[in-house]
């Protein structure tokens, strides 16, 4: 396991994604509230999706520099993505949202974890 990402730029990417699905978060379009609402997860509660994908936009872009936070924020987004679609089986919503939007970030956040920071 390496402290820094190598290769960089897909950590910027995810970055980057990361940062724009939490500004959608603020004001979700219908797609992105049919499936919070979908899940079940509480709409006073939409605020703190935000944060967290915020903080781990920082994380990895921190981590370019600082050894070990990219690496963190990186396994956390994991974690998130795959909280995510236990929420999503749970809630018997695996439509087009499930399939595409949420394993699709987790094989993007796993992929990036994998072939930036294992490999």
């Amino acid at each position: 396991m390496t402290l820094l990402p190598d290769p960089i730029w897909p950590v910027i990417v995810l970055a980057v994604i990361v940062f724009g699905d939490g500004l959608l978060t603020f004001r979700p379009p219908r797609a992105i509230a049919a499936c919070l609402d979908g899940v079940g997860f509480p709409r006073d509660w939409w605020w703190v999706i935000a944060v967290v994908k915020f903080l781990a936009a920082a994380g990895l872009v921190a981590g370019i520099w600082v050894p070990g936070v990219g690496a963190a924020a990186s396994a956390g987004l994991v974690a998130y993505f795959a909280c995510a679609a236990a929420a999503h089986l749970r809630a018997r919503y695996v439509g087009r949202d499930f399939w595409l939007n949420c394993l699709g970030m987790l094989v993007v956040c796993l992929a990036v974890f994998v072939f930036c920071f294992l490999v």
